[in-house]
């Protein structure tokens, strides 16, 4: 018998499981039915609010009729001539939305036909004051009637809304009243559930344990489990901290983005067409607000990069070329009291790297180090290659073992005490006196090196100085490119053969800012305000070289539509934009192959020679020239 009792106890667990499952299924069910009394719910407050709204914009209507005829000021028929304009539009809203409702729907068909009459009417007595004559008192009083009676139709139709109201809400509290039970339910079974695997587990271990000796066994493992268990719960605590505030980081960003893109770009555009004989004080007014706004594009950069939601491009990179070609930057920005010196190592492997993104990792680093070096000192960039094992991995948290590409930078400076070294890639930290620093310059860094794959380490001692290690992931495989280059400083790139760029953005301030910058560049520009209306351009226009499109639109978004667009005409050139990339063109933080990308905010310069660089690629099968 005593051998048939974990059978039974298996048993009872399932039977347990069994009920449990169907508590949180009908738990789920009931949820499903308050969500849709919920919808019902705000489909009649909607319907509410805009049975109030037509009224009131009646009402308006009248009022402005009756200014005009006490004062033939057209000035006063500003909201009749809205009105008259998009009466029917309103009403035809509310028909969608009471069409599930015959008694409504006829009221409404009642409404409508009063309205029309009401406004035949008042557009009859402004004609008339027009023509110097006072309507007929008969008339007015019938416009009068005619309001009353739409009044009193809406109220009907409000009152009506409002008995709907109440009984959708008792239902949805009734359901809600049911899920909360179910809920406790649920919860309760679960803990009944999880005692009883666990007096099951306690009597398993109880009988599993024979001996002293296999006990104090048992002790040690345990002792040293939690001892492991502890080092990665701090780990895993750092990981969260710093994920929680990437996430709130990366949202401020993309807000700042679209605002940014507009007074970056509209700037830029002033500043061209003030030409060089405007008034200097005009152009030195811009100058500052231009310098202002790069300055907080290049803070929401940081931002993005520390919250890992920038795209990156990574390409097959020398890393020694890289270093060696920033020499004359870092002289410019470090000065002539620190002394650089690179170390580069012979056979270094090539990184699989976004190199712009590395260079400006590479120059906060220094800058950091030059700051914490007041007197001067000496800098060192040093490159190797690495290889990181299972032990390291297992100590560090997101580190994957396997082979690297190593750059160091050192410098001889105050140092940090441990404390410090805990909290500096965290964003806004900074050890620095006001105004000196956005301690945004590690946490950037910090976010592009494990966006990228790779991994960052900080030795440091107080007055000994700093070294700070990124370790870049390797690339393996065929050369894709001839990795990384400088940019070149050329003209400003323009159109050519009257090219025709569509542009697709939702917001109406961006819109029109990339619309004005690509005219100013001598491009046919069509726009349109979302997917949408896009697909009907490319239908109506014959001809379009280029869709400049941006990602996160209501509806369809920049994907979806430039895929359907190249359906409709393949070989069409896409370039994208978008002040918050998400995941329809970057995924696991890596730009798709093969697609070109302009991030917001952008200056008339970097508009110019993207769309150049997209129109003259050679077409790689998706119309996508990078």
């Amino acid at each position: 018998m005593p051998a048939l009792r974990p059978e039974r106890s298996v048993v009872i667990l399932l039977l347990a499981l069994a009920v449990v499952m169907i508590a949180v299924g009908g738990t789920l069910w009931l949820y499903t039915g308050q969500q849709a009394e919920a919808a019902w719910v705000r489909h009649t407050l909607r319907v509410e609010n805009r049975l109030s709204m037509l009224l009131s914009r009646a009402q308006a209507a009248e009022s402005a009729q009756r200014g005009f005829l006490l004062t033939r000021k057209d000035d006063f028929l500003g909201s009749y001539e809205e009105f008259r304009a998009t009466w029917r539009d309103e009403v035809r809203e509310l028909q969608a939305d009471v069409s599930d409702n015959p008694e409504q729907f006829r009221s409404l068909e009642k409404v409508a036909a009063l309205i029309d009459r009401r406004v035949q009417r008042l557009q009859t007595n402004i004609e008339a004051r027009r023509a110097g004559r006072q309507p007929d008192s008969t008339v007015l009083l019938q416009g009068l009637v005619l309001m009353s009676s739409i009044r009193a139709e809406i109220a009907r139709m409000k009152a009506r809304e409002e008995q709907l109201l109440r009984t959708r809400s008792m239902q949805a509290g009734r359901l809600s009243a049911m899920v909360t039970a179910g809920l406790l339910l649920s919860a309760a079974l679960v803990i009944v559930l999880g005692l009883m695997a666990l007096r099951t587990a306690q009597r398993r271990v109880t009988e599993a344990v024979e001996s002293r000796e296999a006990l104090q066994s048992a002790n040690d493992r345990l002792i040293a489990e939690a001892e492991e268990r502890e080092a990665a719960q701090a780990q895993l605590r750092q990981v969260q901290k710093m994920e929680s505030i990437g996430q709130l980081t990366g949202g401020i960003a993309h807000d700042f983005n679209n605002m940014l893109a507009i007074v970056i770009g509209s700037l830029d555009m002033a500043k061209r067409r003030l030409g060089e004989d405007g008034d200097p004080r005009i152009a030195r007014g811009i100058d500052n607000a231009a310098e202002g706004a790069q300055r907080a594009a290049q803070l929401t950069a940081r931002l993005l990069a520390f919250s890992r939601q920038q795209p990156l491009d990574p390409q097959p990179t020398d890393v020694n070329k890289l270093v060696g070609g920033m020499s004359e930057l870092l002289r410019r920005t470090i000065g002539e009291d620190v002394r650089v010196e690179s170390v580069l190592a012979g056979g270094l492997w090539r990184a699989s790297i976004d190199a712009n993104q590395l260079e400006s990792a590479i120059l906060n680093l220094c800058v950091n180090a030059r700051d914490a070096m007041p007197g001067g000192g000496h800098l060192t960039i040093e490159t190797g290659n690495a290889h990181l094992d299972d032990a390291y991995a297992a100590a560090h948290a997101d580190v994957s073992p396997g082979q690297y590409v190593m750059v160091s930078v050192t410098d001889t400076g105050t140092g940090m005490p441990p404390h410090v070294v805990e909290r500096a890639f965290d964003p806004f930290f900074t050890t620095k006196g006001v105004g000196k620093g956005t301690g945004l310059g590690l946490s950037q860094v910090f976010g592009f090196v494990k966006q990228s794959h790779g991994h960052v380490k900080i030795y440091s001692e107080p007055d000994e100085g700093t070294t700070i290690k990124i370790y870049l992931p390797r690339h393996y495989g065929a050369e894709l490119g001839t990795g990384y280059a400088a940019p070149a400083s050329d003209s400003l790139p323009r159109a050519r053969d009257e090219e025709i760029v569509l542009v697709v953005e939702d917001e109406e301030r961006v819109r029109h800012m990339s619309v004005d910058s690509l005219r100013e560049l001598g491009y046919t520009v069509v726009q349109a305000s979302d997917g949408e209306q896009a697909l009907e351009m490319l239908t109506i226009q014959p001809r379009i070289d280029m869709l400049f499109t941006d990602i996160v639109m209501p509806g369809i978004n920049g994907r979806e539509l430039a895929d359907r667009a190249q359906a409709q005409r393949p070989g069409l050139k896409i370039l994208y934009t978008t002040g918050y990339t998400r995941n329809a063109i970057v995924h696991n933080g890596m730009l798709d192959p093969g697609l070109a990308f302009l991030p917001k905010p952008f200056t008339l310069d970097q508009l110019a020679m993207k769309v150049r660089q997209v129109l003259d690629g050679a077409s790689d099968g998706d119309g996508a020239g990078t």
